[in-house]
């Protein structure tokens, strides 16, 4: 079957409450190809390597986390940019993205998903008082320890995490998926054994180290490939069409 590209597009946008969200880039529809959409390509990032698979899979749209358009970004149409844009339009596919909506969605955000599969149960956001911090807080059935949760965090990313091993076993765990290591700070204010992002800065080090908690960088690929999967899923089941998640390999 197929659905016509705006009708799927203004599902999107409704699903995430998008227009609701202030962001570093523009979110929905990025760029515009043939009206009707029978086969998503879903992936984090809307690299040359994805656009060339969603090619050779005869995509009509592409569904990522991380597009193009970004604040403070040259807005000049050259280079690698000029040829990311010369693909899709050659194509005639679109490119449909979504950067908090998707970490931040109750369903099929990132960072439910990532607690789904390490099994954390959600409690809330990692900081009630700041909507703009898009972290939540949890916690696990049992207590485990940091090197036991490191190894469950493998299993299920497929990569070996960085680990910075605390003082206590892990009851409490605060996370932000992608690169949402500068939110340690409120996890610590929140109580947390344990904090869980995507990358880690110089500092990330300092701060666990210094407060007694144990701190995962699990990489910003590898966190943030559940959302746009999900929101995938999602669309597919509502309108009939196909849905294929096409994972391009990233160490960070």
């Amino acid at each position: 079957m197929a659905v016509a590209l705006s009708t799927l597009v203004e599902e999107a946008d409704r699903y995430l409450a998008s227009a609701r969200i202030q962001d570093y880039c523009p979110n929905g529809l990025q760029v515009e190809g043939r009206p009707q959409v029978r086969r998503i390509v879903s992936g984090v990032t809307a690299s040359q390597a994805l656009l060339d698979a969603a090619v050779e899979a005869e995509a009509d749209l592409i569904l990522v986390h991380h597009g193009y358009f970004w604040k403070g970004e040259n807005p000049c149409i050259t280079g690698m940019k000029q040829r990311r844009l010369k693909t899709l339009l050659k194509h005639d596919i679109s490119l449909l993205a979504y950067h908090l909506p998707l970490d931040v969605h109750a369903e099929v955000g990132n960072n439910v998903q990532l607690a789904h599969r390490l099994e954390i149960t959600v409690e809330g956001p990692l900081d009630p008082d700041n909507p703009r911090v898009v972290g939540l807080i949890g916690s696990l059935a049992e207590p485990r320890s940091a090197q036991d949760f490191a190894r469950r965090v493998q299993e299920v990313t497929g990569r070996e995490p960085l680990l910075i091993e605390g003082d206590q076993v892990i009851r409490r765990v605060g996370w932000c998926t992608g690169g949402g290591q500068g939110y340690i700070d409120q996890a610590i204010a929140a109580g947390v054994d344990l904090f869980i992002s995507g990358e880690a800065s110089e500092q990330t080090f300092h701060s666990a180290r210094e407060n007694g908690i144990s701190f995962i960088a699990a990489g910003h690929h590898a966190t943030e490939r559940y959302g746009v999967q999900a929101l995938g899923d999602y669309l597919a089941r509502r309108f009939a069409v196909e849905h294929l998640f096409i994972d391009c390999p990233n160490p960070i």
